[in-house]
């Protein structure tokens, strides 16, 4: 099956990636070619290799065979239903599949009632202790099938109660129907807020995360999942039934969690399923395929999408047909074609975006390492072309070398004043991104931002109060972004002054930085508050602490962490772009001063002349040497980078030297 050898191929193509620049890292280390930044670098590289997980979302309404769908392209080889799958309700919360190593296979459930500790389930993550854990018998199917039953599991509780947790009572204004109150006056809740399934299956041990979400009371809910949990998820597969089309809680549920989730077109694939239920003896088959045509392109207008988007399926059809080994039925039922796209789409993408990363990462290590060896070998030239004019020459012309060399040292000492002067408006230009980009100081918006959401007594009052948050925000990142701005200025400026005058090879090349993708998730948040929170309807049925609470128990944390993510962006970035120039003038003054105690010998003994000559020559081949090797690391790496298509094709790095 497609995904299968290719999620394979990916994972051994990472893993050989890995190995390349475990290799390169020792490599550097042993020819002390390696400083902090560098280091650093390379191993935050590494460790998101090692970390690297795949996201596969899957979000339906009831009943459109969401579960059986993962059962059907992931757990068919256990002859079996993996994930409860039958009529009605299922999967009743928002479920994670996924293998950690460290950990025997388990479940772990979260109890609903710990919403109302207005906490994410991302903190409860935290806390093993809040968890109800169950271990895993893969032994045995009908032991997991049992113990994986437990997502579907209900409770029933007061209207009061259910209300208190986020769930929604009745029928909305939009036909969606969300908790029933019944005849004894209680309603039914799922019993479990998330669960967690630790299970070593192939895919999942190479990295693959499945997310199984619930119907649209249950994400409604939950926020975290609209605005954490979707979005970051690499690919998102909304399921609808062949036999309703897009109904109004499917629309709903499409427009308000996916469509606002910041994912890609690309990231995103319709699954029209239950196309069985098309089937009919009594007609051809020609005019069953025209029906699913129909209904495909039906779905597509309604959900504004080229009709190529939506994937007519039988998953039901699809798993029998793997379980059995019948090729035809797999055929009908399409299923191979929806694993096809989801492989060349999930899968090549990934790829391509890890290659862009990793690409970016490694060139500046490259470039920082390249432009150190440039350094040495154009000093050593300079200092083999003083000592060969020496030849043959009596001592007083080796002291005019010698007191020339020591003018240029004390010249270049002078010059550092420049260089300090540099690194202490760099040090305040730093002081100054770190201030716009402060936790501290976002803590205390947010504080006076509730103070005044809860003094406003009108619906437009708490909006508004919203409205200025959020233009703070983005007038913090403007900020930000014009320090940026000019520290990039500025290092362009000092990097071409220095090479000009004392000779180095500063160049700032991929060390820019831009804090466009933190403005970006801004803006969906912002979206998401004004389609949600301060829209007319939920202001009218939404009590006003309820939208204050779930506006700072769930927008203000995602702000955070993305101002967390940016602080911890902008120090990598900060170092890095400082790093060439600190290793660069250090070795610029180890190299003024070798050549200064060079002509000194010389001086006090011309007869070492040519010993030391012939000590520089061996110098300058060990140097083109690590040139050479150099370029084998980064045409290896390159190569492997290059396995996929890239933008523009062409070579990263000149062009490898032959091995």
């Amino acid at each position: 099956m497609s995904i299968f050898t290719d999620f394979g191929a990916y994972g051994e193509w990472r893993g050989r990636l890995t190995e390349f620049l475990e290799r390169f890292r020792s490599w550097l280390d042993e020819h002390d070619l390696n400083d902090a930044q560098g280091k650093a670098r390379l191993t935050s590289l590494l460790q998101r290799l090692h970390e690297d997980n795949l996201y596969v979302a899957f979000v339906a309404e009831f009943s459109r065979g969401k579960s059986e769908l993962i059962n059907a392209i992931f757990f068919a080889e256990y002859g079996n239903r993996v994930l409860p799958s039958s009529a009605g309700r299922t999967t009743m919360c928002p479920t994670e599949l996924l293998y950690d190593a460290s950990r025997p296979p388990y479940i772990d459930l979260l109890p609903i009632q710990t919403r109302n500790n207005n906490a994410q389930v991302s903190e409860y993550k935290k806390f093993p202790d809040e968890w109800y854990s169950l271990p895993l018998d893969i032994t045995s199917t009908e032991s997991m099938k049992g113990a994986l039953q437990q997502v579907s599991q209900l409770i029933r509780v007061m209207p009061e109660e259910a209300t208190a947790l986020g769930f929604r009572i009745g029928t909305d204004q939009q036909g969606n129907d969300h908790c029933q109150v019944g005849k004894d006056g209680m309603v039914e809740i799922p019993r479990w807020r998330h669960a967690i399934i630790n299970f070593p299956h192939k895919l999942l041990k190479e990295g693959l995360v499945i997310l199984d979400t619930p119907g649209l009371n249950a994400i409604g809910s939950e926020p975290e999942l609209t605005l954490s949990l979707l979005p970051n998820a690499h690919a998102v597969l909304f399921i609808l039934a062949a036999d309703t089309g897009v109904t109004q809680s499917d629309l709903s549920l499409w427009r308000d969690h996916i469509l606002v989730s910041g994912n890609g077109s690309s990231g995103r694939m319709v699954v029209m399923n239950k196309i069985d239920g098309l089937w009919d003896e009594l007609r051809d088959e020609r005019s069953i395929k025209e029906e699913i045509q129909r209904q495909s392109r039906d779905c597509a207008a309604t959900l504004h999408l080229p009709v190529e988007m939506v994937y007519p399926v039988s998953a039901q059809k699809g798993l029998v047909a793997k379980v059995q080994g019948d090729e035809t039925l797999l055929d009908r039922s399409r299923l191979n074609l929806l694993e096809r796209a989801l492989s060349e789409r999930l899968v090549h993408n990934k790829q391509h975006v890890v290659s862009e990363g990793v690409s970016s990462e490694f060139y500046s290590v490259y470039l920082q390492v390249k432009g150190l060896l440039e350094s040495r070998l154009s000093a050593l030239n300079e200092q083999l072309g003083e000592i060969n004019e020496l030849r043959g020459k009596n001592k007083n012309v080796v002291g005019y070398m010698m007191g020339k060399v020591r003018n240029e040292k004390e010249e270049f000492e002078a010059g550092l004043l420049r260089y300090y002067a540099v690194r202490s408006v760099f040090s305040t230009l730093s002081n100054n991104l770190f201030g716009h980009l402060s936790l501290e100081s976002l803590q205390q918006l947010n504080q006076e931002t509730r103070d005044g959401m809860q003094e406003s007594f009108f619906s437009k009052s708490m909006a508004d109060a919203m409205r200025m948050y959020f233009d703070s925000i983005y007038n913090r990142l403007d900020r930000a972004t014009a320090e940026v701005r000019e520290i990039i200025g500025m290092m362009e400026v000092i990097y071409k002054k220095f090479n000009i005058e004392h000779g180095l090879s500063l160049n700032l090349g991929a060390n820019t930085f831009s804090l466009l993708r933190h403005e970006k998730e801004v803006e969906r948040l912002e979206y998401w508050c004004d389609t949600h929170l301060v829209t007319p309807m939920s202001l009218l049925t939404q009590g006003r602490m309820h939208i204050i609470e779930k506006f700072f128990d769930e927008v203000t944390l995602q702000i955070r962490k993305t101002f967390q993510i940016a602080n911890r962006d902008a120090d990598v970035w900060l170092k890095a772009i400082m790093a060439p120039m600190e290793t660069q003038v250090r070795e610029h003054q180890s190299h003024l001063k070798r050549r200064l105690e060079s002509i000194k010998r010389i001086h006090q003994a011309t007869d070492t002349l040519e010993d030391r000559i012939g000590e520089l020559d061996h110098v300058g081949e060990e140097i083109r040497q690590l040139f050479n090797a150099l370029q084998d690391h980064a045409g290896a790496v390159e190569n492997l980078l290059q396995a996929t298509p890239t933008k523009g094709g062409g070579t990263l790095y000149g062009t490898p030297r032959a091995a």
